[in-house]
């Protein structure tokens, strides 16, 4: 039994090692410069200065997102409350609920925020 599970290992390591060995010679040499090896996260250099000067338009669009997509939440209750609700109630609900969205885009889009994407 201990001797079936030492074979085990040593069949493990040694196909690990010729993989790695396989990768090592099939892999391409290539100059890698300091731009390539270096970290980059959500499009910043992470040691230059944190005082970037930031648009404003992206911040406003995920702030925008968010909000909509919380009202689009309101809708998933919509969908179980039509067994509940005659189909007048249910079409006065969905109604309403796309019309609260609706001007809220319209409020967006008048008060100047969508200006630059629509």
């Amino acid at each position: 039994m201990i001797f079936m599970s030492l074979m085990f290992i040593m069949m493990i390591l040694f196909i690990s090692m010729i993989l790695i060995f396989i990768n090592y010679l099939l892999s391409k040499k290539e100059n890698q410069d300091r731009e390539k090896i270096s970290s980059f996260e959500c499009g910043f250099d992470v040691l230059s200065s944190s005082r970037l000067p930031f648009s404003i338009h992206f911040f406003m669009i995920a702030i925008l997102f968010l909000v909509f997509d919380v009202e689009v939440v309101f809708l998933i209750p919509l969908i179980n409350s039509f067994i509940y609700l005659n189909l007048f109630e249910w079409i006065y609900m969905s109604l309403i609920i796309l019309l609260i969205l609706y001007w809220g885009l319209e409020f967006e889009k008048f008060e100047g925020s969508l200006k630059w994407v629509l």
